[in-house]
């Protein structure tokens, strides 16, 4: 290399470089300018794949319950005997005797006003039906989500730092054995053990529903808790299953990294290592399934709350697709999917901040 090539190759070093010696308009913009740029490029294509996807479930909606073999009609006169005028007057009533393009623009124009149409069985607009039984729903699914959330963080945290032990083994084979039993099969097995009763066990709990009708105040509010308990249980034994499982599988991945040898070496207490160190990195899978489980708690949980008689959406969605009550099932699709959608969103957007490798 001769002396006449080393200056070129200096400017060239200095051209790669990103440090304060560097001028031009770049200079104002370092590494932290340049990972918020690309953050909100991250977010914003987030929120574009976020409104495609609605856009899908606007047009899924209106297709997928049309397939079902069933004349809402004739279904809405309950089997009496109707004449052709009269079955042609409610079709025309409802709108179901335009052809099959204009009842598609008419469910997008009207549904991105919030308008999802009347129901045919309630003759009430679809979006009233969805907010009086909403607070069933929060209430059932809220309640539960929290609980299964903690239940199985905790647990799965212990069973993972103590692999192999008894509990480890048996909190395990528990949790996959309660993950794979069908919600409204064990929902069933509640109400017939802890409500009918069996034997020696006298029925505790109601049936069903979310009261009695005849309490009020506190009386009131101990009634509903106590119509909470066999529902809240079915949807916790197998959410935090889940959960358990998510998390001592994350747990068990961080368990052999350099970082918490480097820490026990520094001579930090076991506790504090899993608390501070090895928890917050194996808590990412499970912030992710959290967001998801987030989202069914306004989409409910349609077969326990069609066992447990719930007045939430669940149930309704039951209702409605019995008949079939076309803009009422196609409101709550839109509705439970929307929510899904958000909360898978909302976790995607959020956890670039917890994990900075995400998003660059």
């Amino acid at each position: 290399m001769t002396a006449d090539s080393t200056p070129a190759l200096v400017q060239i070093a200095d051209a790669d470089t990103d440090g304060p010696a560097r001028s031009g308009p770049s200079a104002a913009r370092g590494p932290r300018a340049r990972n918020t740029k690309a953050y909100l490029q991250y977010v914003a294509a987030k929120i574009a794949g976020a409104a495609v996807s609605l856009i899908a479930v606007l047009v899924t909606s209106f297709f997928l319950f049309r397939l079902i073999p069933s004349d809402p009609v004739k279904q809405m006169t309950g089997g009496r005997r109707v004449s052709a005028e009269q079955l042609q007057s409610l079709r025309h009533q409802f709108g179901l005797d335009q052809p099959m393009w204009q009842q598609f623009t008419s469910y997008v124009g009207d549904a991105l006003t919030g308008d999802f149409g009347t129901s045919f069985q309630f003759h009430t607009p679809v979006i009233d039906k969805i907010t009086e039984a909403l607070p069933a729903t929060l209430l059932l699914t809220g309640t539960s989500y929290v609980l299964y959330t903690a239940l199985g963080i905790w647990l799965g945290t212990r069973t993972a730092w103590r692999n192999g032990s008894m509990s480890d083994r048996f909190n395990t084979a528990f949790a996959l054995t309660l993950y794979s039993v069908p919600s409204f099969w064990l929902g069933l097995l509640l109400i017939i053990v802890f409500a009918v009763g069996i034997g020696p066990i006298p029925g505790m709990f109601p049936t069903g529903g979310l009261e009695s009708g005849s309490e009020t105040g506190l009386a009131y509010v101990l009634d509903v808790a106590h119509h909470l308990v066999l529902p809240v249980i079915t949807l916790v034994a197998v959410g935090y299953a889940q959960t358990l499982l998510v998390m001592r599988s994350s747990l068990l991945d961080e368990m052999g990294s350099d970082y918490l040898t480097t820490a026990r070496a520094k001579g930090l207490r076991d506790d504090v290592v899993r608390r501070k160190h090895a928890v917050p990195n194996a808590m990412l899978p499970t912030f992710t399934l959290m967001f998801v489980n987030l989202g069914h708690v306004v989409a409910g949980q349609i077969l326990v709350e069609t066992v447990f008689s719930w007045p939430g959406l669940g149930g309704l969605f039951y209702q409605a697709l019995s008949v079939p009550d076309l803009p009422l099932v196609q409101g709550l699709f839109f509705v439970f999917a929307t929510a899904v959608i958000l909360a898978n969103t909302l976790a995607d957007v959020l956890y670039p901040l917890l994990d900075p490798r995400v998003g660059r």
